[in-house]
């Protein structure tokens, strides 16, 4: 799987920003899942204190149950359905979907992201069902997850993904090659290293690779990974149906029934298919913090494949945070929070902090200050001391504990100066304090001193920023040098570094998994001679012209370098000794086939290759490259213009 995930350049990613992660309960059952001895009781007592993620995750629980069966209503019973892993799969969605509602990067669309994301995961769960394939408690999960790799550039780069957004204009084709352009990394790759990166099974983390791309993947019925891509290739079709206006909903219901028919699914299995996922939706929908997204109408959609489009909400107002950090660095703006059980003392700091230009939430206590904490973030929190239910000390040391509540800047009402009480708030957390009865004047010198300070964290978060932008650009300039440094100008093939280094991955994965590989050495023949006569300009455009051909001649998993001044190397994996000579004598006729076109020259040209399979007894790939250019020493001396296999191949085949 890591040959396929460019594990350093997700690592370089990861350190760019920070990449979508759970958060609060979702973290803890993360955590606990870690453990190997974490029983479902325990899991249990975690979960019950969020009545939300319960109906959640009964909810699924009943999804991945046969028709007819009896209903999960427990927790406990829902946790023995889906399993340690699933729940801590599903906790992770539930937790980013909550957490990455919105976010600054300006052309991503969040709303219409997890509103899709959702009718993903119900139409991959209700197909590995059908397919009574394995995985069944994680499909949810999987579906709802697979594109996240798009919410992480846009939460890592949101500037440059938002140029990126406008520049494809809504093409996958087009945004694939911006995103390796600007990220050297796609949003389908990093989906897959996030997934791997969260301890998602391989071969989901293998079908999510190549799920937007399921129609030309090779057929493969017997394998479980083929059948996976099918699945989340179909059930984000059906999505696309469902999100698509009218002009462009043809095109997501043609590649649902293409999809379909590879899976030997019938048109009526479709048809029911989509049924259930609108019906499905509507239960989800109510269950899940959606309820501001652009949410499709699903009704008459086994009829259609589609509903009908919903209008295009307003877009929304910019995030707070986004909002903030675009205005003047005065008190217009920032937000404050009022903790204050008293309510005369609550009414005074409301009255004189929106006469100051603030915008200001107030809370009676400090547990429902937590809560609006969370939600509102502010910049500046006013609290007293002493509270039901939680005081201002206790508030402090639990915000601090949290990523967001570490840069607040907190000022504490109290009516105490002895100095051990004052030391001891200023150890819990606190930035500065007000001593009771209140003194306007004394209380905007201390906002004023809360100003600087935030003024300064949003400064260096700039910088922060800046210095993200500059370690990406960095990052893909560097990818960019390497791939210069590993390519054949001239042709466009990987060079011979490249091709030596590629051989021995090939061959380690080959003698780890038992499969075979072989390899085909190709030399241009008489190429010495045109070399001579024609001159060097001739010469390359003859090597242009033949690597142009071989390419053509490829299949898809075949990998081609130029490894000298004629000599080309195939590296064939899944590939026997039969295999790769039909392949070797399908290049021969492709090149001979086409005639060289060199100004006014038309010369013909043609090719000898050497064919030789990994065997056991070969201790290393430089021994299987030895017998390929024995096999083309042979094809030479036979006259040239053929492919001929090792000769211990042929005796030992």
């Amino acid at each position: 799987m890591n040959d396929l995930i460019d594990t350093r350049r997700f690592q370089e990613i990861k350190a760019a920003g920070e990449l979508p992660s759970p958060k609060g309960i979702a973290l803890s059952i993360a955590r606990m899942s870690q453990r190997g001895d974490a029983s479902l009781a325990e899991l249990a007592r975690l979960i019950q204190g969020d009545p939300a993620l319960v109906g959640r995750l009964v909810r699924a629980a009943n999804g991945t149950l046969p028709q007819g069966s009896r209903p999960v209503v427990a927790l406990r019973d829902a946790l023995a359905v889906l399993g340690m892993a699933a729940v801590r799969n599903l906790a992770l969605g539930f937790s980013l979907i909550s957490s990455n509602g919105e976010g600054l990067c300006r052309s991503f669309p969040y709303t219409r992201f997890w509103t899709g994301s959702v009718i993903r995961a119900i139409a991959m769960q209700k197909i590995v069902m059908r397919l009574r394939s394995a995985g069944v408690e994680e499909s949810f999960s999987v579906g709802l997850l697979s594109g996240v790799g798009a919410l992480g550039l846009a939460s890592v780069f949101p500037v440059q993904y938002s140029r990126v957004l406008d520049e494809a204009r809504g093409d996958p084709a087009c945004l694939l090659e911006q995103e390796r352009q600007a990220f050297a990394m796609t949003h389908v790759e990093l989906s897959a290293a996030m997934l791997l990166d969260w301890g998602m099974p391989r071969f989901f983390v293998a079908a999510v690779l190549g799920h937007e791309s399921a129609l030309s993947a090779p057929v493969d019925p017997g394998s479980r990974e083929y059948g996976l891509t099918m699945a989340l290739g179909l059930a984000r079709a059906i999505e696309s149906a469902c999100m698509a206006d009218e002009a462009s909903r043809a095109q997501s219901l043609d590649a649902a029934r293409a999809l379909a028919a590879r899976m030997e699914w019938v048109p009526e299995q479709v048809s029911a298919l989509c049924e259930e996922v609108a019906l499905d939706w509507k239960d989800w929908s109510q269950m899940l913090p959606v309820d501001a997204y652009a949410l499709p109408s699903l009704d008459g959609l086994a009829d259609t494949l589609v509903p009908a489009p919903p209008p295009v909400p307003a877009a929304p107002p910019a995030p707070a945070a986004q909002q903030a950090a675009n205005d003047a660095p005065g008190s217009e703006g920032l937000r404050v929070l009022v903790v204050e059980d008293d309510a005369a003392t609550r009414l005074t700091l409301q009255t004189l902090l929106v006469r100051g230009g603030y915008q200001v939430a107030v809370a009676e206590d400090g547990v429902r200050g937590m809560d609006l904490a969370l939600e509102f973030q502010p910049h500046i929190m006013v609290v007293d001391w002493v509270m039901p239910q939680m005081n201002g000390l206790e508030l402090t040391r639990t915000l601090r504990q949290t990523r967001m509540g570490r840069n607040i800047y907190i000022i504490l009402l109290t009516s105490h100066e002895e100095d051990q009480r004052l030391i001891e708030a200023f150890e819990s957390g606190v930035d500065d304090y007000m001593v009771k009865p209140l003194r306007p004047r004394v209380l905007e010198a201390r906002l004023r001193a809360g100003q600087r300070l935030v003024r300064m964290q949003r400064e260096l978060e700039s910088e922060r920023e800046e210095i993200r932008r500059y370690a990406a650009e960095l990052g893909v300039s560097n990818r960019r040098l390497q791939e210069v440094a590993l390519t054949d100008a001239l042709t466009g093939f990987p060079n011979r570094r490249y091709a030596m280094s590629r051989i021995a991955q090939e061959w380690a994965i080959a003698q780890r998994s038992e499969r075979p590989l072989s390899c085909l050495l190709i030399d241009i023949d008489h190429f010495r001679q045109i070399n001579e006569t024609y001159g060097r300009d001739v010469a390359d455009q003859v090597l242009e012209q033949t690597a142009r051909a071989i390419r053509e001649c490829m299949r898809a998993q075949d990998v081609v370098c130029r490894t000298g001044g004629d000599e080309f190397l195939i590296i064939c994996p899944d590939t026997d000794l039969e295999q790769a000579m039909a392949c070797a004598q399908r290049v021969c006729a492709g090149v001979a086939a086409a005639p060289v076109q060199a100004g006014r020259l038309r010369l013909t040209s043609s090719i000898s290759i050497g064919v030789a399979e990994r065997l056991p007894a070969m201790p290393d790939a430089d021994a299987l490259l030895t017998f390929a250019d024995q096999a083309l020493v042979a094809a030479k001396s036979a006259g040239r213009n053929r492919a001929h296999a090792a000769e211990w191949a042929v005796n030992r085949s």
